[in-house]
């Protein structure tokens, strides 16, 4: 059965920020979503305000009203918001207190762990609930390095990359991998951040919350575990980042880890700057389609757009522009169709597409 949770989004929701949150609501995995808090969008519908498509999920201003709205009692309290600096505000810490005095367990994403706070922990006994450091990774005797296992890997591996972070990689990926699972293949998902991990994926790891000497060795780890238990036809690795990105390197952890033999590229077309950096410009689909390349054995096959400050007829353009441009598929997956880029995918690894062929015939 889902879990019901209330999410924690206070003038985020919808924004960069707000990508936890964005993320739940388009895809709760495990949990069944009773209410979000932003006071500054209160009375809207979630699903409307976000995408246009009405989900019965209220936005409401404070903990308080989130509960009354809430049809099922909330048993979760998700924190959705992913700060750069990745730490609690004071009245961040009022409002968890307030949840756990609730009843709540608290889903906690950020590098800050309340497992190691006294205080909260002693909230937590009090109140009888439980927190979850979502980040917090495994005992280090158990942390592992490169053993090469993944060069053994014949299975077609693929990874949504980006110009920037929160960016829509992780949403891509995901619609990317029921395209592929509608269309019979059977998939692995393995996720590389917090968002992915609360949803629910059964492989994975946060990796920014490792040293940068043990990443590698943890994807591959991940993807050698999930192609060894699942024996799936295509691997999907959630991106993180930008290569180009000045102040993250978790793509090149991804593209040495997971040793990807194709690359979705996702690209804000209407982001002049880095998202958390607004004194660095955006890399261009060019430079970051060179430098992927140029870094690693993998090949860029498609581009898909997040659509973020676009009319429709601005994507519209964008998509003829790029195709013209790049000549590559490019479609924006929220908004357009996603069998695009499924397409490309299929034809790209010969071992899908000789099983469409088999199945065909």
């Amino acid at each position: 059965m889902k879990k019901h949770a209330i999410i924690y989004c206070e003038n985020q929701f919808s924004s960069m920020d707000g990508k936890t949150a964005n993320g739940l609501i388009r895809e709760p995995g495990n949990y069944s979503i009773t209410a979000v808090i932003d006071s500054t969008k209160k009375g809207k519908d979630s699903g409307e305000f976000l995408d246009n498509k009405r989900n019965g999920i209220p936005l409401c201003g404070d903990l308080g009203e989130a509960i009354t709205c809430s049809k099922q009692k909330p048993e979760y309290f998700i924190f959705g918001i992913a700060p750069a600096d990745a730490f609690l505000k004071e009245s961040e810490r009022k409002i968890m207190i307030q949840a756990m005095q609730a009843g709540m367990n608290i889903i906690n994403p950020l590098q800050e762990f309340l497992t190691e706070d006294e205080e909260m922990m002693d909230y937590s006994t009090r109140y009888g609930v439980e927190i979850y450091d979502i980040r917090k990774p495994k005992p280090k005797k158990e942390w592992k390095l490169f053993t090469g296992k993944i060069l053994e890997i014949s299975t077609p591996i693929i990874t949504v990359l980006g110009t920037d972070g929160a960016c829509g990689k992780r949403t891509t990926a995901i619609i990317i991998e029921k395209g592929l699972q509608e269309r019979g293949y059977k998939t692995a998902f393995i996720a590389t951040g917090q968002t992915g991990l609360i949803q629910g994926a059964d492989y994975g790891f946060a990796m920014d919350a490792f040293p940068l000497q043990y990443v590698i060795g943890e994807l591959e780890s991940e993807v050698v575990r999930a192609n060894e238990i699942e024996h799936p036809d295509i691997i999907i690795v959630e991106g993180q980042g930008a290569l180009s990105h000045p102040a993250y390197a978790s793509s090149c952890g991804i593209l040495r880890g997971a040793r990807p033999n194709a690359v979705i590229l996702q690209h804000p077309p209407k982001r002049k700057f880095l998202g958390d950096f607004p004194f660095v410009k955006m890399p261009s689909v060019q430079s970051e389609i060179e430098l992927i390349e140029n870094f690693s054995q993998a090949k860029v096959i498609a581009i898909t757009l997040n659509h973020e400050g676009m009319t429709d007829q601005e994507l519209k353009h964008t998509i003829l522009e790029y195709e013209r441009t790049f000549h590559l598929p490019v479609s924006d997956v929220l908004k357009t169709d996603y069998n695009k880029i499924i397409d490309p995918i299929i034809e790209f690894f010969p071992s899908l597409k000789n099983k469409v062929e088999v199945v065909v015939s």
